[in-house]
C-alpha cells in the first residue's frame, strides 16, 4: 500500500496547525495534535534545529548502571527483537523513564540513518527536548503510541516512523520506554504489537526476582496461558493490591493508578486459600479465574493447576496434565533422550553446559532441566553474564555488604548465587564473562563458599549449576578470552542445540508451534512453505515470535495466508539449504562476502546465516568483515 495518501494527509495538516494556526481536528490522531500543541506551548520553534548532543561516554555508562535492572531484564527482548526487525530495516531502543537512550539494537544502516538525527544512545528523546517523537509522547501519555514521518514535531525526524511503549515496574512506577523505530517511507504493521509484546515480558520478568513480604497470585481466564507473559499477576500486602503487571491489571478493569488502592474484597468473592483447594478463584463479577500463588522470594515454581475447578480429584488430575502439556516447551523425541541423559548428569551435582546459537531456546531447556530434575521445587535463577554492566557484576552476582563501595544499598545485596541457594543457578553467555572475574567464579564452584563483597562471614553454598553460551569456548580459550580450569569446571556434560535452519524437518516443527501458539487458527499451505523454507537466523526465539505476531493480527478461526506474513518472508517458496560448521572449508570466500551483503554488514547475522561462529568469519574474509 503507497504511503503517499499518508504524506499528503500530512502535509496538509502541518500547513493547517504551524501556518495557520489552526487545529486539524481528524486529519491526525488526537494524541499527536495535543502533542503538537504542548510543543508549541512549551516554546519549540518548529523552524529551529533540535540541539541535542549525546552524553559522553562515561555519562552513558553512569547511566547504565543506574538502570541495571531495566538493562538486564531488557536485554533478551531487544535481541530477540533484532534478529526480528533487522530484516524490516528497523531498530529497536530502550530508554529509561526520562526518555534517555540507553541502547539501540537492529538493523545496522538504519542505526546509522537514525543517528544523523540523534537517534542513538545517551540522547534524550523527551518531548521537551526534541518534540513530538513515540518516546516522548509514550511518556506523556502513559500508554502505548505511534508517530509516523510528518507527524514529528520537527521536520528531520519526518524519516522516521515510530512505535514505543511505557514499561512499568510491578508498583506501577514508569521506568522506561521500549520503541521500535524505521523507515518512515515504508509501512511498519507489526511494530506496535511487536513492542508491546517485549514490554509484557520484561514488565513480566520483573516479578522473578520476588516482592518481599508481597503474596503473589498468578491468574488468567485460560489456565494454560499460566507461565506465560499473559498471565496475570498480583501482589497483595494486608489485604491492598500493592504490586500488579499491565495483564493482571486488565483482568480487573483497573489501570497502574489503582495500585497501592484496590482492596483484595473489591476483587475477588472468596479467599486466598480457594487456589489450594480449586485452583481458581472467582472474582466479583462471578468469572473463573484460574492460577496459583507465586512464592515471595526468586523462585519460579509453576504449579500445574486444573482447567475446571471440580472436587473429583481424577478430573483435577487430567486436567492439570493437559495444562502441563500445553505449557511445556516443544521437544521432540531426540530432545527428549538429550533432556533426560541432561538431567540424570544434574541430579548427580554435575553441571551441564548448553552451547548454541542465539533463540536456539537455551534458557528453555535449562528451564525445562529444572522442572525435571530433584530442584524443581526450589528457586530457578537466571543470571545474563552478557547483559550486566561489567562494572556492576561482581557486585550482583556474588552479593556485597553495606559500604562496600560507592553507591552500595544500605541493607546491602546478598547476590545472585545466593539466591540460588537449594535449587538451579543458570548462568548465560558465560562466555561473554569478563576475564577478570572467571577466577573468583572458578573459586566458588570449586570451594562453594561466598564471601561478599566489603567482608562478610563467608556462606555455604548449595545449587545445580547450568551454564550456556552461543561463543566457540574452544576458539575462546585458543584466544585466551576464556579460563580453560573454568570450562573444564563447568562443562562436565555438554549439550549443543541446532538452529532452526539444522532441522530436518523444518515443517514439522512451524506445525508444531502453531498447534501451540495458533489459537485454533489454520495455516494455509503456501504460508507454512514460507515459513518453513525460511532459515530463520534469530531461530525459534524469532519464530515463536513471528507465530504469536500472526496470531494478534489475525481474528480468531481466520486462516492465515501468504500474504498476511511479514516481508521478508513474502518471496520464500522453498527451504533454503545453508551451509552448516561441517561445510566450513567448502565454503568459498564469496559465499561469506555474499552473507555479509546480505545481512547489510552485520557480522553476527551473517555468522548465524552461515552456521559459523562471528571469529571464524572475521578470519576467514579478515579485513572485509572488519570493515563491516
Amino acid at each position: 500500500m503507497s504511503q503517499r495518501p499518508l504524506q499528503h494527509r500530512l502535509g496538509t495538516a502541518r500547513r493547517s496547525f504551524f501556518e495557520r494556526g489552526a487545529a486539524p481536528v481528524g486529519i491526525v490522531p488526537d494524541t499527536i495534535l495535543q502533542s503538537w500543541q504542548r510543543c508549541q506551548r512549551g516554546g519549540l520553534s518548529v523552524d529551529a534545529q533540535p540541539e541535542v548532543e549525546p552524553l559522553p561516554d562515561a555519562r552513558l555508562r553512569e547511566l547504565r548502571q543506574r538502570q541495571e535492572t531495566l538493562w538486564r531484564l531488557a536485554r533478551p527482548e531487544l535481541d530477540g527483537l533484532a534478529a526480528d526487525i533487522a530484516a524490516t530495516g528497523s531498530i529497536a531502543l530502550l530508554t529509561d523513564e526520562a526518555g534517555w537512550i540507553l541502547d539501540a539494537e537492529g538493523n545496522p544502516g538504519f542505526l546509522d540513518k537514525a543517528g544523523r538525527v540523534a537517534l542513538m544512545p545517551g540522547v534524550r528523546w523527551d518531548e521537551t527536548t526534541v518534540g513530538t517523537n513515540a518516546i516522548g509522547t509514550a511518556i506523556v501519555e502513559g500508554r502505548s503510541v505511534e508517530v509516523r514521518g510528518g507527524e514529528h514535531y520537527f521536520a528531520p525526524h519526518a524519516i522516521l516512523t515510530c512505535s514505543a511503549t511505557p514499561i512499568f515496574d510491578p508498583y506501577g512506577q514508569r521506568v522506561g520506554v521500549l520503541d521500535i523505530s524505521g523507515d518512515a517511507r515504508q509501512q511498519h504493521l507489526h511494530a506496535r504489537v511487536l513492542a508491546r509484546q517485549a514490554v509484557a515480558h520484561i514488565e513480566h520478568r520483573y516479578f522473578e526476582a520476588g516482592l518481599g513480604d508481597c503474596e503473589v497470585v498468578r491468574l488468567h481466564h485460560d489456565a494454560g496461558l499460566l507461565g506465560t507473559a499473559r498471565e496475570g499477576v498480583l501482589g497483595f500486602r494486608n489485604g491492598r493490591l500493592v504490586a500488579a503487571n499491565r495483564a493482571g491489571l486488565a483482568l480487573f478493569g483497573l489501570d497502574h493508578g489503582d495500585i497501592g488502592r484496590a482492596p483484595y474484597e473489591a476483587l475477588f468473592d472468596g479467599p486466598l486459600s480457594r487456589l489450594h483447594d480449586d485452583g481458581a478463584l472467582v472474582d466479583r463479577q462471578g468469572r473463573a479465574l484460574y492460577g496459583h500463588l507465586g512464592p515471595a522470594g526468586g523462585s519460579r515454581v509453576r504449579s500445574a493447576l486444573p482447567a475446571r475447578p471440580t472436587p473429583a480429584a481424577p478430573a483435577r488430575t487430567a486436567a492439570a496434565a493437559a495444562v502441563r502439556a500445553d505449557a511445556t516447551p516443544l521437544f521432540d523425541a531426540a530432545q527428549q533422550q538429550v533432556l533426560e541423559r541432561a538431567c540424570r548428569v544434574l541430579d548427580a551435582q554435575l553441571p551441564v553446559l548448553l552451547q548454541g546459537e542465539t533463540g536456539t531456546g537455551k534458557e528453555v531447556f535449562a528451564r525445562e532441566l529444572h522442572r525435571r530434575s530433584a530442584r524443581a521445587g526450589k528457586p530457578f535463577v537466571a543470571v545474563n553474564c552478557a547483559a550486566l554492566p561489567e562494572g556492576l557484576i561482581e557486585a550482583e552476582l556474588f552479593g556485597y555488604e553495606e559500604g562496600a563501595f560507592t553507591g552500595a544499598r544500605k541493607s546491602g545485596n546478598t547476590g545472585l548465587l545466593r539466591q540460588a541457594q537449594g535449587g538451579v543457578l543458570f548462568l548465560d553467555e558465560i562466555g561473554d564473562m569478563p576475564l577478570a572475574l572467571q577466577p573468583r567464579l572458578l573459586r566458588v564452584l570449586q570451594e562453594r563458599t561466598l564471601s561478599p563483597l566489603g567482608g562478610g562471614k563467608p556462606v555455604q553454598l548449595d545449587f545445580a549449576l547450568i551454564c550456556a553460551t552461543h561463543r566457540d569456548l574452544d576458539q575462546a580459550m585458543g584466544a585466551g578470552e576464556f579460563r580453560s580450569d573454568l570450562y573444564y569446571r563447568i562443562a562436565d556434560h555438554s549439550v549443543r542445540l541446532p538452529a532452526v535452519r539444522e532441522q530436518a524437518d523444518r515443517a514439522a516443527l512451524v506445525r508444531g508451534l502453531w498447534d501451540r501458539l495458533g489459537q485454533g487458527r489454520q495455516l494455509e499451505a503456501a504460508a507454512l512453505e514460507a515459513l518453513a523454507g525460511y532459515a530463520w537466523p534469530g531461530n525459534v526465539r524469532q519464530l515463536c515470535s513471528c507465530l504469536r505476531t500472526l496470531v494478534a493480527l489475525s481474528d480468531p478461526g481466520e486462516q492465515i495466508r501468504h500474504g498476511m506474513l511479514p516481508a521478508y518472508l513474502q518471496t520464500v517458496r522453498a527451504p533454503v539449504l545453508v551451509p552448516t560448521a561441517e561445510g566450513l572449508e567448502a565454503m568459498t570466500e564469496t559465499a561469506m562476502r555474499d552473507a555479509l551483503r546480505a545481512s547489510h554488514g552485520n557480522v553476527a547475522q551473517a555468522a548465524r546465516a552461515l552456521g559459523i561462529s562471528r571469529s571464524t568469519l572475521y578470519r576467514r574474509v579478515g579485513a572485509t568483515a572488519r570493515r563491516h
